[in-house]
């Protein structure tokens, strides 16, 4: 018999010194937290987004002002606690875009984490730091968080495994709400086999069948990414394809206007619940935002309450519709990202496009609080693409067991460097 995927044997590494040649923690001290017992997890050092409370410290969510204005937290988020009472170790707090509110990874105060696999280009955000702690060997295990791919894109182009776990699966008391009925909690490992053994570190067992037995591929999906991109991603989907025997195609977008639409009314959802969540602190506070998060702060003020109540009812259809399709023992593949990880010079216009684009393919998973893995397995001009699978809601612990199976046991290198 195979061992399970969330039984773990130490990897016998050293713990990493204080350095951090990426960016990839926040400034000052370095968070270090031993563990409680000797676990499964022993040997394993993970790093925490710094929008989950860890005791003492003040959880900055990416923003001076936040910071400023906020008091320490008396306790560990219990998430933080559950690592370490399986016996991993804290190592840091990591970057994230202001309030956790960006795709891009660019911090105006704290500045951009580096891309290890892919030099020149962004990390994704918000998760930025974590993703690029793990991507460039600094820590095996990071915690980040996902409202609107903050996991799944900077897991895609870091070239690292990263999951968004179903809405509602694991609770987030002790981190920082942004948009609640899109907010879960994720995390990163270079390999799929770590990212499956943390979920059995965090996640109680399936309500779902453990068993996939049907594949979807979602056509619209793949549409959405460039030529390039698709070319790259084909003989791992026809790897899946081999390994089911067959596949329905599915038009994931319709009806209603395709998957643009229904982007849209995710942004509009999120940006009321954004505001609802933070607008009293930011018309008291009148913090100092990046340009990038200010212009979107701008047109969250704007979102009506009659738009959002359409978008809601919209919603519901959708993740309806998800359900049915999404049946037990059904997965559904896509793109992670429509392409790789833009340069860091990028435009802020391209970057918007870009972005749409993203949020056309995480809006998926985010509006029916589905989970997903994003998996390394392509490149694109030598740098990292991912493939993800959705699962049905709840099934996110078979979701990484069918992930540690399917992916290679190392998608990266040891170094954390993708392989050139």
């Amino acid at each position: 018999m195979s061992p399970s995927p969330f039984s773990f044997a130490p990897s016998g590494r050293d713990d990493e010194a204080d350095r951090d040649p990426l960016g990839a923690f926040v400034p000052g001290p370095r968070l270090r937290i031993e563990p409680t017992v000797l676990g499964p997890l022993a040997g394993v050092t993970f790093a925490i987004k710094d929008i989950i409370d860890t005791a003492g410290q003040v959880t900055g969510c990416g923003n001076p002002d936040w910071a400023a204005s906020h008091t320490p937290a008396e306790v560990n988020a219990p998430t933080v606690d559950r690592l370490l009472a399986m016996g991993a170790t804290a190592i840091g707090k990591t970057v994230t875009d202001e309030l956790a509110y960006s795709l891009n990874g660019q911090n105006a105060h704290y500045g951009t984490p580096t891309n290890s696999n892919a030099p020149g280009r962004i990390p994704g955000g918000s998760s930025s730091g974590s993703a690029a702690a793990v991507a460039g060997g600094l820590a095996d295990v990071a915690l980040g968080s996902d409202t609107g791919g903050s996991v799944r894109v900077p897991a895609s182009y870091c070239g690292i495994c990263g999951l968004r776990t179903s809405h509602g699966r694991i609770a987030l008391d002790g981190i920082m709400p942004l948009a609640p009925s899109f907010d879960t909690i994720g995390w990163f490992a270079r390999d799929a086999q770590t990212l499956a053994r943390v979920g059995g570190a965090l996640l109680e067992p399936d309500s779902q069948p453990s068993d996939f037995t049907r594949l979807l591929v979602a056509d619209d999906a793949f549409a959405l990414a460039q030529t390039q991109a698709r070319a790259a991603l084909a003989p791992e989907v026809a790897r899946l394809v081999q390994r089911f025997g067959q596949i329905d195609a599915v038009q994931v977008g319709e009806p209603g206007g395709g998957l643009a639409a229904w982007m849209l009314r995710f942004r509009t959802l999120q940006a009321q619940e954004i505001w609802q969540t933070h607008g009293a602190w930011i018309e008291q506070t009148a913090p100092r935002f990046g340009p990038e998060i200010a212009e979107r702060f701008d047109w969250v003020r704007t979102v009506g309450s009659a738009q959002a109540a359409a978008a809601l009812v919209q919603r519901a259809a959708f993740a309806e519709r998800l359900q049915a399709m999404m049946t037990p023992g059904t997965l559904m593949v896509l793109p992670s990202a429509p392409d790789i990880a833009p340069l860091t010079s990028s435009d802020a216009a391209s970057l918007r496009d870009h972005r749409s684009r993203v949020l056309s393919l995480t809006c998926i998973a985010g509006l029916a609080g589905l989970p997903q893995v994003s998996l390394p397995l392509a490149q694109v001009q030598g740098c990292p693409l991912g493939l993800s699978l959705i699962a049905p809601r709840g099934a996110d612990r078979a979701l990484l067991a069918f992930a540690a199976q399917f992916a290679p046991s190392s998608s990266i290198g040891d170094s954390g460097r993708w392989p050139g």
